[in-house]
């Protein structure tokens, strides 16, 4: 119980060390990135887009219809096909959504298993936990649905009162300073739930994810138990929720400009198709629109899955960082990543050896009798 947050860096990074370079596997690695993508343990950040819009300021003049906003001069048939189009892409965005969420909550299992077996198995991981990942999946559904309601009725409801009010009010610096005010509020109301949101889902990931797996409980009970380990050692926790906060920083940072190689090599070509794109003089319409969406998500999958390979220290590190912190309070965990040593077996005393006891000298032959 006396292991801290700060004690926990140095087995983690011996675990991680020890899973991905002795020896060295690149089977693993690749296994690890899908793992990653799909269970959301990507530790790369910092992506700035700000780029593309210059990108788009210096087009060449040729075929500069093809990146020019046309959409005012379609006709109402466009129109029509562009708006089914749209519907379209957002039904299969939502359902995508949930097939999603489905498979993260699966995968959030096998990720556990593989860095605690020190070795990723993705068909018999998926084989061993659906049903857990079927459990985690109704708590993060619960989870979506709530916060969707609780957000919409923070940030709608005041919206609604503050517009009732300005349209009802006299412009006045009182009453503007009064609704700047109100808004700051809200703000800072926000803020303090998203970050609230965020240490539940760490904690869902970090802790909740171990005892619904070792204990087979369901989301509610795994709740009340992770609940009853934490009371008495709220500090830990929250020196833990702390340092892990400034190893995701560091981390981002770091693989960030490690992915900016493999990010460039594929964007460059998507760029070149573009441009090229640009000078046949193509113009936007269904047909163009849904190749550029079909391209762009499979580009899109192509550099997250790059970007997984460069991270996949990190998607090793803070797992077992987790891991080694809950075991010191978590018993069942602590005894499957430090197994007590295997007894050896007492050796029997070799009995000594007897020596041979001298034998007596051989008795004279009995003299023969006379006569």
């Amino acid at each position: 119980m006396s292991v801290s947050a700060v004690d926990c860096v140095q087995p983690a990074l011996q675990h991680t060390r020890q899973q991905l370079f002795s020896p060295f596997r690149f089977g693993q690695w690749s296994r690890l990135a899908l793992v990653a993508i799909l269970a959301g343990e990507l530790h790369v950040g910092g992506c700035n887009f700000g780029n593309w819009g210059q990108l788009a300021s210096h087009r060449p003049k040729i075929g500069q219809e093809f990146l020019a906003p046309t959409f005012p001069h379609i006709d109402p048939g466009r129109i029509a096909q562009f708006a089914g189009l749209i519907a379209a892409i957002v039904f299969l965005a939502v359902v995508l959504f949930f097939v999603f969420l489905y498979i993260n909550s699966v995968f959030r299992f096998i990720l556990f298993e593989s860095v605690l077996r020190k070795e990723c198995s993705i068909s018999d991981g998926w084989q061993r936990w659906h049903r857990a990942g079927r459990r985690y999946f109704l708590w993060q559904l619960v989870l979506v649905i709530s916060t969707a309601l609780f957000f919409g009725m923070l940030v709608g409801i005041p919206l609604v009162m503050m517009g009732a009010a300005v349209g009802s009010m006299k412009s006045s610096a009182g009453h503007v300073a009064g609704i700047a005010g109100g808004v700051i509020l809200l703000i800072g109301i926000v803020l303090f739930c998203a970050l609230a949101l965020v240490i539940v889902q760490v904690l869902a990931r970090d802790f909740l994810v171990p005892i619904m797996a070792l204990e087979d409980l369901d989301f509610a009970d795994a709740w009340s138990r992770l609940f009853a380990l934490m009371r008495g050692d709220l500090g830990k926790y929250a020196v833990y929720l702390l340092l892990k906060l400034v190893m995701v920083i560091a981390a981002w940072i770091l693989f960030s400009i490690l992915a900016l190689i493999p990010a460039l090599i594929i964007i460059g070509p998507s760029v070149v198709v573009i441009i090229a794109g640009a000078a046949a003089g193509l113009t936007w319409n269904v047909t163009t629109v849904s190749l550029v969406v079909i391209f762009g998500f499979m580009a899109l999958l192509l550099l997250l899955y790059v970007i997984a390979l460069v991270a996949t220290p990190a998607t090793i590190f803070f797992p077992a960082y987790a891991m080694y912190f809950f075991a010191a309070r978590y018993p069942n965990l602590g005894a499957l990543l430090n197994p007590a040593p295997t007894p050896t077996p007492p050796v029997p005393d070799t009995p000594p050896v007897l020596e041979t006891p001298p034998q007596p000298p051989p008795l004279p032959p009995s003299p023969e009798p006379i006569g």
